[in-house]
């Protein structure tokens, strides 16, 4: 059974009237609707928690994601902008009567950044360790000149 603010949500959306009559409300931890046979009708996606923070070489970002394996997470870049997605799957199956507390965020997150300043996509680095994702992006040395050489078509 969903929850009260998702339900006002619906509602004020005007998507509660849209639902498939075969569509009941299950709203747990990944607010996932579920049809009566049990199938995922939709899910949403976690927004994943980051702390991002300069050096004068770099642009680094991090992020706990403790219980996510290095090949559940997908890291792009493109132009000024880095996105971060992944997802957390849970080992047990819980009814969700038997929670006291369902805190832990599981299933899939995505986070997208706009970088603050130029930087190598080249040379981009990513590191998990002790659950903590950390990226480094060099930063573009815009100090650096660059001879551009001409050449004659004669």
């Amino acid at each position: 059974m969903a929850n009260s603010k998702f339900k006002s949500f619906l509602r004020s959306s005007g998507a509660e009237q849209e639902l498939p009559k075969s569509v009941e409300l299950e709203v747990g931890n990944a607010d996932i609707l579920r049809d009566k046979d049990g199938d995922d009708w939709m899910e949403s996606e976690g927004q994943l928690t980051i702390d991002v923070y300069q050096t004068p070489q770099d642009i680094i970002i991090k992020s706990a994601v403790a219980g996510v394996k290095p090949e559940d997470i997908d890291i792009s870049i493109t132009n000024d902008m880095v996105t971060i997605k992944g997802k957390r799957e849970v080992e047990d199956t819980i009814k969700s009567d038997d929670y006291f507390y369902q805190e832990c965020y599981w299933g899939r997150f995505s986070r997208s950044v706009i970088l603050p300043v130029d930087v190598d996509s080249d040379r981009v680095a990513a590191n998990l360790k002790n659950g903590i994702l950390t990226v480094k992006l060099p930063k573009v040395d815009k100090a650096k000149v660059k001879k551009i050489k001409i050449k004659s078509d004669n």
